[in-house]
C-alpha cells in the first residue's frame, strides 16, 4: 500500500549530513529542468531550420512557420483542463506519461514526408509539453523544504532559458549539417534518456485528493495579472522575431550565419540567466525593468542598423541580454504574487506563454507574407512600449523593488 503524502510536504530523498535537514535534491531537478529544455526546445526549434524544413515538405516558410504556433497551441488549449482531468494522478506516472507520448509525437516529426502529418504530431507534442510545464513547477516546490521552494523551481524551470539561449543554436548547427529531421530525432533520443533519468531520481508524490480552486481564482490576486499581461505581450514579441529569425538574417545576406547569430544570442542569454538568478531576490522591478529596455534597443537596432553586420550580432547580443533572464523574473514574480494560489497562476502563465508563442507564430507570418522581414524587429518595439509601462506601473504586487518573504 503507497503511503499518501500530504500535497505540501517535501520530499524525503535524504539528509544533509549532521542535520535534520533533506538534503538538496539536485539530481532530481536537474533531470526536470533537462525536461523542461527539450519539451522547449523542441517547441521552437523550426526556428532554426525554417527554410530547410519548407523546402523538405514542399510549403512556404510563413506556413512551415505555423509548426511553431500549432505547437503551442496545443499546450495552451490543453493544458488547463488536463491538468484538471489528472489532477488525481500521482505526479510521476504523469510526469512520465507526458514524456512518453512526447517522445512518440516528436519522432514522427522527425520521420514525416508530409506537412499535415508534421502539424499533427507538433499539436500533439505540445499537448505533451504542456501537461509536463504544468505539472513541473509544483513538483519542484514539493520536493524541498518551504524556504528552498524558490531555487528549487528556479532550477527546474531553467530549462526554458536556456533552451531558447544553447539549444536552438545547436540544433541549427545539427540541422545544417545532417539535416532538420536529425536535430528533432536528437530530441527524442535524449528525452528517452530524461525517462530513465526521471525514473531512478525523482521522487513521486500523490496528486491532488481535494477539488482544486479554481483556476480563474488567481486572477482575483493582486499582481498576478499584470504579471499574466507582461508575459502575453513579452513573448509574443519575444516570438515574432524569433520564430521567423532564418528568414529574417536570409533577407539580409546572412543566411549562412544563422547558427553563429543565434549562438551569439545564447552565450548573452546564459549570461543574464545567471545574473537574474544571483539577484532576482532583491532586484527583481530593476532586472525586469532592464530586461524590457534592452531587447527594445535591439529591436530598433535590427529595425534601423541591421545593414551593418556587426550591428546585427551587437543586437543579438543585446536580445540575448534582455530575454534570457525574463522567463526566471516572470515565474518568480508570478509565484510571489499568487500566494497560496501560486500554483494556478503558474498553469495560467504556462497556457498564457503558448498563447503568445501561438500568437508570434501566426502574426510574424502575417507580417513576413505582408510587409517582408524588416517589420519583424519593428514590431517587437511598438509591443516593448506597454510592456514598460506596466511593469513601472505595477510596483506594490507584480513588480516590487524587493520580493516578499
Amino acid at each position: 500500500m503507497t503511503t499518501q503524502i500530504p500535497a505540501n510536504a517535501s520530499a524525503k530523498v535524504g539528509r544533509s549530513p549532521g542535520t535534520d535537514e533533506p538534503k538538496f535534491p539536485l539530481p532530481a531537478l536537474l533531470a526536470l529542468a533537462t525536461a523542461v529544455f527539450i519539451t522547449s526546445l523542441t517547441e521552437t526549434l523550426p526556428a532554426g531550420v525554417l527554410p530547410a524544413m519548407s523546402a523538405s515538405l514542399g510549403v512556404s516558410e510563413s506556413a512551415m512557420g505555423q509548426s511553431v504556433t500549432i505547437y503551442a497551441v496545443g499546450t495552451f488549449l490543453t493544458a488547463i483542463p488536463l491538468a484538471a482531468a489528472t489532477a488525481k494522478w500521482r505526479r510521476k506516472r504523469l510526469l512520465l506519461t507526458s514524456m512518453v507520448v512526447f517522445v512518440v509525437a516528436n519522432t514522427v516529426t522527425a520521420l514525416s514526408p508530409d506537412y499535415t502529418l508534421t502539424l499533427v504530431a507538433r499539436c500533439v507534442a505540445g499537448v505533451a509539453a504542456g501537461l509536463a510545464w504544468a505539472t513541473l513547477s509544483g513538483y519542484a516546490r514539493r520536493m524541498v523544504a518551504v524556504h528552498l521552494q524558490g531555487k528549487a523551481m528556479a532550477i527546474a524551470m531553467a530549462g526554458i532559458p536556456v533552451a531558447l539561449s544553447l539549444g536552438v543554436p545547436a540544433g541549427t548547427f545539427v540541422g545544417r549539417v545532417l539535416g532538420w529531421w536529425a536535430a528533432f530525432l536528437a530530441m527524442s533520443v535524449l528525452a528517452v534518456i530524461v525517462i530513465a533519468w526521471i525514473m531512478a531520481t525523482v521522487p513521486d508524490f500523490p496528486g491532488q485528493q481535494e477539488r482544486r480552486s479554481p483556476i480563474l481564482r488567481a486572477l482575483s490576486v493582486p499582481g498576478v495579472s499584470p504579471v499574466l499581461f507582461v508575459t502575453l505581450v513579452f513573448v509574443l514579441a519575444h516570438t515574432i522575431l524569433y520564430a521567423y529569425v532564418a528568414t529574417f538574417l536570409a533577407d539580409l545576406g546572412m543566411g549562412g550565419a544563422t547558427d553563429l547569430v543565434l549562438l551569439v544570442f545564447g552565450v548573452a542569454s546564459l549570461v543574464s540567466i545567471w545574473f537574474v538568478g544571483a539577484h532576482v531576490h532583491r532586484r527583481l522591478r530593476v532586472m525586469m525593468v532592464a530586461c524590457t529596455l534592452l531587447v527594445a534597443v535591439a529591436a530598433a537596432a535590427l529595425a534601423t542598423l541591421s545593414d551593418v553586420t556587426a550591428l546585427v550580432y551587437v543586437a543579438a547580443a543585446l536580445w540575448g541580454l534582455g530575454w534570457g533572464g525574463v522567463p526566471t523574473l516572470l515565474q518568480t514574480a508570478v509565484g510571489d504574487a499568487g500566494g497560496d494560489q501560486a500554483d494556478a497562476a503558474q498553469v495560467m502563465l504556462v497556457t498564457l506563454w503558448n498563447v503568445a508563442m501561438a500568437g508570434g507564430g501566426i502574426v510574424g507570418g502575417v507580417l513576413l507574407d505582408r510587409l517582408g522581414p524588416p517589420s519583424l524587429p519593428w514590431s517587437i518595439l511598438l509591443l516593448m512600449a506597454p510592456v514598460l509601462l506596466v511593469v513601472i506601473a505595477a510596483r506594490r504586487h507584480a513588480f516590487p523593488s524587493r520580493r516578499r518573504t
